[in-house]
């Protein structure tokens, strides 16, 4: 009996169907997008790809994070604002941002408050850090864990600011925490919040004089581009909360929320770290670039200007017990 191709090939094609139904299909990843404001050479998108590269290894393929850097997904406010609605999915910015949702979060901006890194790492990894991160759940974000952006630092195109007094009347970008503004005001500098991505912009233009970040993002956002101007004013230390939409989190598998609570924290502490091991060579860097930097500032001078007016307009309206906390765990 002869056989046909047509007969040979429907019989081949069978068996595959055969074949196919006796394997499970491969279940598509669940992509997750993730967007930032800083640049790709910063730390924070090296660890967000690091994240990435670790959750999907952990989940085995069944969670993959797409990262944007460089605000292609919005301004700060934004991207917050669609992280909540749930069109984005996860998102990191400086904890200025969070205050309008999360008001108590105010307090790790308060004016030189921490001693160290050290001081800075030892709340937001223990309880403190843990009960601010959960003032965010009534807006609809689950913080997975807190990087940092790091020390801030002035710049500026008027005038080397060496003391206190040298602030008077520089229009400051700052962002939009009220302990930000409120010390800006009593240095006698005109602060002006705006969303980090218009800040090139602006210094551009001369919108504003200056502004206040630390060196590692000045150098990495090439702010010595278009300011003359460094003072290593060391005035704040400013985190940065890694917050995803909580529906989305909640509706997620037991397994998978641990690993993706674990991996923000691992991925925090390699990205301090990150900032910490390259302050010194920006530093140098930015120098090289042509920024006159005054390195010894007075800090005492700024303290005596700001003195405890930022820390007594928090403590009146949230009470003391959290700043009280922060302060004793100074190490």
């Amino acid at each position: 009996m002869t056989i046909t191709r047509r007969t040979a090939l429907a019989g081949a094609g069978a068996g595959i169907g055969l074949f196919m139904i006796g394997r499970p299909a491969l279940a598509q990843a669940t992509k997750l997008r993730f967007a930032h404001p800083h640049p790709e050479v910063d730390s924070w998108h090296k660890a967000a790809l690091l994240m990435a590269e670790k959750v999907k290894e952990q989940t085995q393929g069944r969670y993959e994070i797409q990262v944007f850097a460089n605000g292609a997904l919005g301004s700060d406010s934004q991207t917050i604002g669609a992280v909540r609605g749930g069109s984005l999915d996860i998102c990191l910015t400086g904890n200025p941002f969070f205050t309008g949702l999360a008001p108590k979060l105010n307090v790790l901006d308060l004016p030189f408050l921490f001693q160290s890194r050290k001081h800075a790492a030892v709340v937001m990894d223990g309880p403190i850090g843990e009960g601010l991160r959960k003032e965010l759940e009534g807006s609809n974000l689950k913080a997975l864990a807190t990087w940092e952006i790091g020390w801030r630092n002035l710049t500026n195109n008027r005038r080397p600011v060496k003391t206190a007094a040298d602030m008077r009347g520089l229009k400051i970008r700052t962002t939009p925490n009220p302990a930000h503004v409120q010390a800006f005001r009593l240095l006698g500098a005109v602060p002006t919040p705006m969303a980090f991505t218009e800040l090139f912009t602006a210094l551009e233009t001369g919108t504003v004089d200056g502004q206040e970040n630390p060196v590692t993002l000045i150098l990495n956002a090439k702010f010595f581009e278009i300011q003359k101007h460094l003072s290593l004013t060391r005035h704040a230390f400013t985190t940065g909360p890694v917050v995803m939409n909580k529906a989305k989190f909640d509706a997620m598998p037991a397994d998978t929320q641990k690993i993706l609570l674990q991996v923000a924290v691992e991925c925090a502490g390699v990205q301090r770290q990150m900032n910490e091991d390259t302050e010194g060579s920006s530093l140098a860097e930015l120098k090289k670039a042509g920024m006159q930097a005054v390195e010894t500032p007075d800090r005492d001078s700024f303290v005596k200007a700001i003195g405890n007016e930022v820390e007594k307009e928090f403590v009146g309206k949230y009470g003391s017990d959290v700043l009280d906390a922060i302060k004793k765990a100074a190490v």
